[in-house]
């Protein structure tokens, strides 16, 4: 089975969206057989380093609403991710852009990294406080996965992979995402949003058995139906 995850690294549904599906995957039976990979998507393209004073400052202007209202928002997600087991640290939080992050993903995908490169981008936006867009913190993030510092930097400074990132956005207006996470199973069933991990140890349940039942040569198309549940995105 494979799962296509399309998310931002500063998108907190989607850290406590991919901890949610990481403990269905382990409720999951069949869980060796699942392919996880991540696909590049971007909150907020235009925002600059520096642009807002901290994350509740972004939060009210992007709502409109108070600063101290959205302060009590970001405490509310804050208490979403602690029943996961994920420390949001809000005022620490640095607001970036996150091209640069996913051209380095993108980069960690070719070399079998992804999956780990994706956790500790997260951990260091959310938990951390560290400015992901800064090119030296990619390089210390991508050395604590594993990945050559060097080729890592060369990555960095030619721009290279933007056309990955921007090929996984564009494919995200294709079928439809509005709002991340997003996750794509078999190329065919969709979940939109951080889900309970109830639901999503149901469509993985649901998915494999009608793997199993069918051929196991079979072409699954886009166009395909697809079938939406309602949850909470960004």
């Amino acid at each position: 089975m494979k799962v296509e995850i399309w998310s931002d690294v500063v998108c907190p549904f989607c850290y406590i969206g991919k901890r949610r599906f990481e403990q269905a995957l382990q409720q999951f039976n069949n869980g060796n057989e699942v392919e996880v990979t991540f696909k590049s998507f971007q909150l907020d393209p235009t925002v600059e380093k520096g642009q807002y004073d901290d994350i509740h400052q972004m939060l009210a202007s992007k709502y409109q609403v108070p600063y101290e209202q959205g302060k009590e928002m970001n405490a509310q997600m804050a208490k979403q991710a602690k029943e996961v087991g994920l420390e949001f640290n809000f005022d620490s939080v640095i607001p970036t852009n996150t091209e640069d992050a996913h051209r380095l993903s993108q980069f960690a995908k070719q070399e079998g990294k992804l999956y780990e490169l994706m956790e500790e981008l997260m951990k260091a936006y959310f938990t951390k406080g560290l400015d992901v867009g800064d090119h030296g913190i990619l390089l210390d993030t991508a050395d604590e996965v594993g990945l050559n510092r060097d080729e890592a930097s060369n990555v960095l400074e030619s721009g290279a992979y933007l056309s990955n990132v921007r090929r996984d956005q564009q494919e995200a207006g294709q079928i439809g995402v509005q709002g991340v996470p997003f996750f794509v199973f078999n190329e065919k069933y969709a979940v939109s949003g951080a889900q309970s991990t109830e639901s999503f140890l149901e469509v993985l349940n649901k998915v494999y058995e009608e793997e199993k039942s069918k051929p196991q040569v079979q072409v699954l198309n886009k166009d395909s139906k697809t079938e939406y549940c309602d949850g909470d995105s960004c």
